[in-house]
This record gives C-alpha cells, sequence and structure tokens, in this order.
C-alpha cells in the first residue's frame, strides 16, 4: 500500500520527527472517548420514538426479560448509557420487580468482572494515577496506619463508582476485588443493594 511505503520512508528517515509526530497525535484516553461516544449513541438510538414504542409494547414477559439485560448492561462501562435507556423506555408497571431484575442482571456483570480480574479500563486509569490530585489522594490513604479505615475508603469508594450511572463498575470492582478479605458473596450482596436502589430511584425520580 502507497501510505505504508510512505510512513516506513518518513520513519527511517527521519525518525525524530516520525517520533515527535507520533507523541503529538497519540491520543491517550480513546477508550474514556469512547465511553463518551457510547452516552451519545445511546441518547439519540432511544429518543427515537420508534426505538422507544417497540419497547414499550412487549409483553410483561419480555419486559422483565429486557430488564435483566438491561441490568446486565448497566454494570460495563461502555453499554451502561444503553442499560439506562433501556430501563426508561420499559413501561412502568412495576418498578419495584423491573429494579429486582435490574439488580440481578447488574450482579451477574459484576461477579463476571470479579471472577475474571480483567478490566478494559486498566490502562487508562494508570495513565489517570499520575494525575497530581489522584496522586496526592493515592498518598494519603498509603500513608494512613489504621487499617480498617483504609479498607472503610476503600469500600466508601468502590460502593460509589458501582453506584453512580454511567461510571464504569470495571474501576469499582476492581478496588473490591483488590481487598483480599472481601468473599464473592459480600461482593454480590453489595452489588444487588446498590444497584438495585439506584435502578430504582433512576426510573421512579427521573
Amino acid at each position: 500500500m502507497p501510505h505504508k511505503k510512505i510512513h516506513a520512508a518518513i520513519k527511517k528517515h527521519a525518525p525524530k520527527a516520525f517520533q515527535s509526530s507520533k507523541e503529538k497525535f497519540h491520543f491517550k484516553y480513546p477508550k474514556i472517548c469512547l465511553l463518551a461516544l457510547s452516552i451519545v449513541f445511546a441518547y439519540a438510538l432511544f429518543s427515537n420514538g420508534e426505538v422507544s414504542s417497540f419497547v414499550s409494547k412487549l409483553g410483561s414477559l419480555n419486559i422483565y426479560l429486557c430488564a435483566l439485560i438491561a441490568g446486565i448492561l448497566f454494570s460495563f462501562g461502555f453499554t451502561s448509557a444503553f442499560g439506562i435507556g433501556l430501563f426508561f423506555a420499559l413501561p412502568p408497571s412495576n418498578l419495584f420487580l423491573i429494579a429486582f431484575i435490574g439488580g440481578i442482571g447488574s450482579v451477574i456483570s459484576d461477579l463476571v468482572l470479579f471472577k475474571t480480574i480483567k478490566f478494559s479500563f486498566k490502562d487508562e486509569f494508570d495513565e489517570l494515577k499520575k494525575n497530581s490530585i489522584i496522586s496526592k489522594i493515592n498518598l494519603i490513604v498509603k500513608n494512613n496506619k489504621h487499617v480498617l479505615l483504609r479498607h472503610y475508603l476503600l469500600y466508601a469508594l468502590a460502593g460509589f463508582l458501582l453506584a453512580v450511572p454511567l461510571l464504569p463498575d470495571e474501576i469499582g470492582v476492581t478496588m473490591l476485588a483488590g481487598l483480599t478479605t472481601i468473599k464473592p458473596s459480600f461482593m454480590v450482596t453489595i452489588s444487588f443493594i446498590i444497584h438495585t436502589l439506584m435502578i430504582f430511584s433512576l426510573l421512579y425520580f427521573l
């Protein structure tokens, strides 16, 4: 391909210029950018009256199946906006049951994340750790010799990350998985309570 030959020639004969242009145009946070684009796309999709009308006309069994799928999508960073959009498209026939089933779906996602310990955002959050504010927070936590207090701070922060919509659960679950004393059953309980309450709050108040 012609462009590949040009690329190779520049790299060979002008390595400094090549490296300089590579650093200049290198984008550090492509996944976070994709996360923002997924939010825009999900908003555009569920703003379409035909999509919302189709979801709202599903039978009761299909509605609860959609609630389970929405709960699963709700927990993953790139699909969280689609999960929220699907929840809002469901007819508000039984908010308690929809939130309950959605909470189960979110638990399924978080349990998969917890078990695999493979998170798509790890490299970019390593970059974010270099930020001065994040570094200061990490320093304060690390310098605290009270182990229980440090664990409580991590639990609180992980719970906050799990609770806030559109923030990927990958971060909160990563923090919980890093606490060697936590059991999967306890993580499942935390995840279910937080997500069920959050889904119900979203559907009831918005």
